[in-house]
């Protein structure tokens, strides 16, 4: 079993910057996703980096603001937020997952979950 405790949420103006991190027991076997819920939706796909770090994958509405990153078998895994915007407001949640995916973004891929970080972006 994978335990994961996400932080480095809180509350900014848009077009600010955050740097979510993700701590685990372990993540050296595994690809770690980053999932948000904003309220009444569906948790949404947001970026994922494989297990060594070499492979990364982002949302359309996060690619080219949003940095996944992670040293191969690192225990910590951060996603870089910048030019944040309103639409950006949710709950965060990090995923672990097998290690070799077909598709990143697919939630049932992903067993280990952690409890959520609140990102605020406010006008």
């Amino acid at each position: 079993q994978v335990q994961l405790v996400e932080s480095g949420g809180g509350s900014v103006q848009d077009g600010g910057s955050l740097r979510l991190s993700c701590a685990a027991s372990r993540f050296d076997d595994y690809t770690v996703g980053w999932f948000r819920r904003a309220p009444a939706t569906d948790r949404e796909f947001v970026a994922a980096v494989d297990r060594n770090g070499r492979t990364t994958r982002y949302s359309d509405s996060v690619q080219g603001r949003f940095t996944i990153s992670r040293n191969g078998f690192a225990k910590m895994v951060n996603l870089q937020m910048n030019n944040l915007k309103i639409d950006d407001t949710a709950v965060y949640y990090c995923a672990a997952g097998r290690p070799y995916l077909g598709n990143y973004g697919y939630i049932g891929n992903y067993d280990y979950w952690g409890q959520g970080t609140q990102v605020t972006v406010s006008s």
